[in-house]
């Protein structure tokens, strides 16, 4: 797994200037979702299962693509969750509370949760979907999902490490990327000849 550094230069004012606010502000610190800054390695399926039962294995994402080949029947429901954060809720006497966000007043958002059973060339899991996604989604259209491959970002978390599931938490569904154009697309390009760039300079 590749990781970054950033390195700040504390002789620089600007630096001294943002780790002065940021020591002052460590509640905003601590909202990153390192879901958001951190880049998922590609792996297959198999690989992930190797992952988890290293030793040394931490919490990480990956992005994996998999073919959906089943929904898994009777594992959906749902939570009212905070709009923001997506943490459960809790009921206040009466208003809803995000603990994790702090706040005493938020807009509850239905969060679904389904099963689907996915695999590649080199193995199977069940991907657990949390989300607003299935909203209003008929069984249909789950159906209509099956056998297409998709990229899928992958949370291994520490129930994955210390449990004996293969089921994996999708953090987002990703649709295959484009191929690339072939060839050169400047090579159809007709420039301008020599000759006609002097005619337009003597004008």
């Amino acid at each position: 797994m590749a990781f970054s550094r950033v390195f700040l230069d504390s002789d620089v004012q600007e630096t001294r200037f943002y780790l002065s606010w940021l020591n002052s502000n460590l509640d905003v610190a601590n909202r990153v979702n390192v879901e958001v800054v951190t880049k998922p390695e590609t792996a297959t399926l198999g690989e992930l299962f190797s992952y988890m039962n290293q030793a040394s294995a931490k919490v990480a994402w990956f992005e994996c693509t998999s073919t959906i080949d089943d929904v898994v029947h009777g594992s959906g429901w749902y939570y009212i969750g905070c709009g923001v954060c997506h943490t459960k809720a809790t009921k206040g006497s009466t208003t809803l509370m995000c603990k994790k966000c702090g706040k005493s007043e938020i807009v509850g958002v239905a969060q679904y949760l389904s099963k689907l059973s996915a695999y590649d060339h080199n193995g199977q899991a069940v991907f657990v979907v949390l989300g607003e996604e299935l909203t209003g989604k008929k069984a249909a259209e789950l159906v209509e999902r099956y056998y297409q491959t998709r990229r899928f970002i992958v949370m291994v978390s520490n129930y994955n490490m210390t449990g004996k599931t293969q089921t994996l938490t999708v953090t987002k569904v990703l649709p295959l990327k484009a191929p690339e154009p072939e060839g050169n697309l400047g090579e159809n390009v007709d420039e301008e000849p020599d000759n006609e760039k002097d005619d337009h300079a003597d004008e």
